[in-house]
């Protein structure tokens, strides 16, 4: 059965969410309470609705509790609408409630209020292009917590020839191996193979552990 997915607010961060879940085979209920926003949206979602936030009674018609979860992303329109919507989901019976916070005071506030998940689409955004500048090498970044990021990253030159073993990348630099993509393929990780210029690693790291190994490539 498909996941049911209830998006509230289409701006930039909802619509895009919204049209990618979608995609992926999800049952998405979209709703704004502005309609041509709503109507651009109900060309590719199951069902969009005209739907302000902030009120109980239309909130509830939504179901929020049959839903797999729910994503307030009202963040660019009103801190208090978004802190509204937050409490009503939560109240409604909503199994996984995430909010979108455009500050850390918003950040604190619907946690507070019962989001499971607050997340900054800017800022997550700005830290992972941060790494593709600063780090070359880098194909992919996903963070996995606090300062842990799953990183594909592009065997240096310097790593060519040499197998896990003489790399010794965790005793060295604090990072793991989880895999390796050999023309296009994630590979089983074999410590003895010798390392290919067409291979990359997907590692496991902080990006304290990721700047070190960029500082020794230079």
């Amino acid at each position: 059965m498909a996941e049911q997915i209830l998006i509230i607010g289409l701006g930039q961060f909802g619509m895009t969410l919204a049209r990618n879940l979608a995609s992926k085979g999800a049952e998405v209920l979209a709703v704004d309470r502005r309609q041509p926003l709503v109507q651009e949206a109900s060309f590719f979602v199951t069902e969009s609705l005209v739907v302000d936030a902030t009120n109980e009674n239309e909130m509830a018609n939504l179901e929020p509790a049959r839903r797999d979860a729910a994503v307030c992303a009202i963040g660019d329109e009103s801190r208090e609408s978004a802190i509204i919507c937050t409490a009503l989901l939560r109240q409604m019976g909503c199994p996984l409630v995430i909010s979108r916070a455009n500050d850390a005071v918003s950040r604190r506030i619907l946690s507070l209020v019962g989001a499971h998940q607050v997340v900054n689409p800017e800022e997550e955004f700005g830290r992972r292009f941060a790494s593709r500048l600063l780090y070359k090498d880098v194909v992919v970044d996903t963070p996995l917590g606090e300062d842990l990021n799953l990183t594909e990253i592009r065997v240096m030159p310097e790593m060519v020839g040499k197998n896990l073993i003489d790399l010794a990348l965790p005793k060295n630099f604090g990072i793991m191996v989880a895999g390796i993509r050999q023309s296009g393929h994630i590979i089983s990780v074999d410590p003895s193979r010798p390392l290919q210029v067409s291979d990359s690693l997907i590692i496991v790291s902080s990006d304290a552990a990721l700047s070190k190994l960029n500082k020794k490539k230079s």
